[in-house]
């Protein structure tokens, strides 16, 4: 019994649909060779002191305290990030709500010149870490121009484009390096200096703007896509087929 022509053309999409999707997915944070990037990523961050008094903020049913240290604008490319709601970890221990994510970010040379897809990122709960296993490109890799920063926002606009972002991403950042606590007990300070290392070492903004100034276009991500509708509509064309006995 030979097998209907579109059964076989449709296991082949589908097949082909699973394999591009693996690759695509596998592939899809891959940082391109050449890449367009905004004037701006090539300066250092702006910190000005401020005297702007402590505010008061309000989430999820906790009282948050900010006090603000340093005005500060940030602008770079995102090579690792975690969102955080609250429900879990040490952020459910301590009712931190505000914490939105933890963007790590280089800049300068480090966007520019660096294979950053010779350095494996990633984020801990409240930490960024990076490693490679070439020499040379450690040596050459700026710590003073990779940061882990902590985002408060309280706005739901804030918080939504916060939680859009990706690897690749160039965004920019203003607001405030601050202190914050809340009235559980908590509280957690701030660097001031990109020159730190370790424990305390993260910046902690309280965000007044986010943008994505631009999003990285690489090819895998355009792939995926079409792996995804590929998968879709070949399982979809292959149920309704079965249904109406065609195949």
């Amino acid at each position: 019994m030979h097998s209907h022509p579109l059964k076989t053309i449709n296991t082949l999409v589908f097949y082909a649909s699973c394999i591009l999707l693996v690759t695509s997915c596998w592939q899809r944070n891959e940082f391109p060779a050449e890449m367009p990037f905004a004037d701006a990523i090539t300066e250092e961050p702006a910190q000005s002191k401020t005297d702007d008094p402590p505010l008061t903020a309000s989430l999820n049913g906790v009282q948050y305290k900010i006090a603000p240290r340093y005005h500060y604008d940030l602008t770079g490319l995102v090579v690792s990030y975690e969102h955080h709601d609250g429900n879990y970890s040490l952020h459910r221990l301590w009712n931190d709500h505000i914490n939105v994510a933890d963007i790590c970010v280089v800049w300068g040379p480090n966007a520019t010149e660096i294979d950053l897809n010779r350095f494996d990122f990633w984020n801990g709960e409240f930490t960024c870490n990076f490693h490679t296993s070439d020499s040379a490109d450690w040596e050459r890799f700026r710590l003073d121009k990779v940061s882990n920063n902590h985002l408060l926002a309280v706005d739901p606009y804030l918080r939504k484009q916060i939680k859009k972002v990706r690897i690749g991403d160039q965004i920019r950042i203003h607001g405030w390096l601050a202190d914050y606590s809340n009235d559980q007990g908590f509280s957690r300070g701030t660097s001031t200096t990109r020159e730190d290392r370790g424990n305390g070492a993260c910046e902690t903004i309280y965000v007044n703007g986010f943008t994505i100034i631009d999003s990285m276009d690489n090819g895998w991500r355009t792939l995926l896509r079409i792996a995804v509708l590929g998968v879709i509509a070949s399982s979809l064309l292959w149920f309704i087929a079965v249904i109406r006995g065609v195949f």
